[in-house]
């Protein structure tokens, strides 16, 4: 499963809806027995001036990770264990450097593994605020033979489709009127709908067998997002355009009426199916994405790899957690990320975590952490 993918499809779902981010600015628990860990020390700096009270959180440019907002608060134990699994995308030396001495150090406890982030980083902040949305693996039912609510076919990707940035492929209506030829599975439409807008999902037989669909191509049709449409026609309240909302609506509306709204949206995507091994889906940086700890980012702003804090507030959909506070690594692309204060949180897999991801639409200040300079 690719994040150029996966990453793209539910935040460009929902911001149909929403307001626009701001324009990019130019660049400028404890483990009883986990050993003591004694931090490399760090060079002598200028003392940072003093951040503002924690509920305004830091507004300097560069300041140390005590002064972030919810900094106090995170679980920095599951965060050096995210930032080890995943820290060797990391191409920037200095990073290298720090990726390589929290992988030699054993288990640490929530303690420590914070002295090991503060040894080791110092924040800056990027400029302004964006937005923070989210994203998931799913897992959806399917079928081996079709029946009266299983009536989507799976299609697998077409022998003579081309190059499509060329020369489309047909539209989503016309490849809907074509024949299901041989599919590889049967699905409920919404669903399919839903699997194409995320790029790659697993599929449940009712057989027991579980299989993952792997994105086989697209028919070069711009992506269309329904959420606007529905909204304006009355489909859907201007504060709930979350995709469980949508999704309900379709699942309710099932037939002409939700193929009319589905169809607003030329693209079509293919797939293949391959046996789900269990493993979590592998990001642009071709590592695994660990939930609630990988962001999808603007490749244009952001080097893979790279460690972050994001403090994400004022959600504008209904049932959204009220903030996100957290250390998450850049594993990830995806086609509607775009902007430097911009990134796609992954959540994991399953509808829990897609009910989640489909709320979140949350301002964003974003923190770079740098590494600090080895002393001499």
């Amino acid at each position: 499963m690719r994040g150029g993918v996966l990453g793209a499809g539910l935040s460009a779902l929902i911001l149909a809806a929403c307001a626009g981010a701001p324009p990019p600015e130019p660049p400028p628990r404890s483990a009883p027995s986990a050993p003591a860990y004694h931090p490399r020390p760090a060079p002598r700096a200028a003392a940072p001036r003093a951040p503002r009270a924690e509920e305004a959180g830091p507004t300097d440019r560069i300041l140390p990770l005590t002064a972030l907002r919810g900094w106090e608060a995170e679980d920095h134990a599951a965060a050096l264990a995210a930032f080890r699994g995943a820290c060797g995308a990391a191409r920037d030396p200095a990073m290298a450097q720090v990726c390589r001495d929290a992988r030699a150090i054993g288990p640490l406890d929530r303690d420590q593994s914070k002295r090991f982030f503060e040894a080791h980083f110092r924040a800056e902040q990027t400029h302004g605020e964006g937005v923070l949305t989210a994203y998931f693996a799913p897992e959806y039912p399917a079928r081996q033979k079709r029946d009266d609510d299983f009536s989507a076919p799976v299609r697998p990707r077409p022998a003579d489709l081309g190059d499509t940035t060329q020369t489309p492929y047909l539209d989503r209506t016309a490849i809907e009127a074509l024949p299901a030829g041989k599919p590889l599975a049967w699905m409920r439409p919404e669903d399919l709908f839903f699997l194409q807008v995320q790029g790659s999902g697993v599929l449940t037989f009712d057989d027991g067998r579980r299989m993952k669909a792997l994105y086989a191509g697209n028919n070069g049709r711009p992506f269309v997002g329904i959420a606007n449409p529905m909204r304006d026609r009355g489909l859907l309240a201007p504060d709930n355009v979350s995709a469980d909302s949508i999704r309900n609506w379709l699942a309710a509306n099932r037939g002409p009426d939700a193929d009319a709204i589905m169809r607003l949206d030329p693209r079509y995507a293919f797939f293949s199916l391959a046996p789900d091994d269990g493993r979590p889906p592998v990001g642009s940086a071709n590592v695994p994405l660990a939930a609630g700890r990988a962001l999808a980012v603007d490749p244009t702003w952001h080097q893979m790899g790279e460690l972050y804090w994001i403090d994400a507030t004022a959600p504008i959909l209904v049932g959204a957690f009220p903030a996100y506070r957290r250390l998450a690594l850049a594993l990830d692309t995806g086609g509607a990320i775009k902007g430097d204060v911009r990134a796609d949180l992954y959540l994991g897999q399953g509808a829990a975590a897609g009910a989640e991801a489909g709320r979140v639409r949350h301002t964003l200040r974003l923190y770079r952490l740098v590494p600090k300079d080895p002393a001499p």
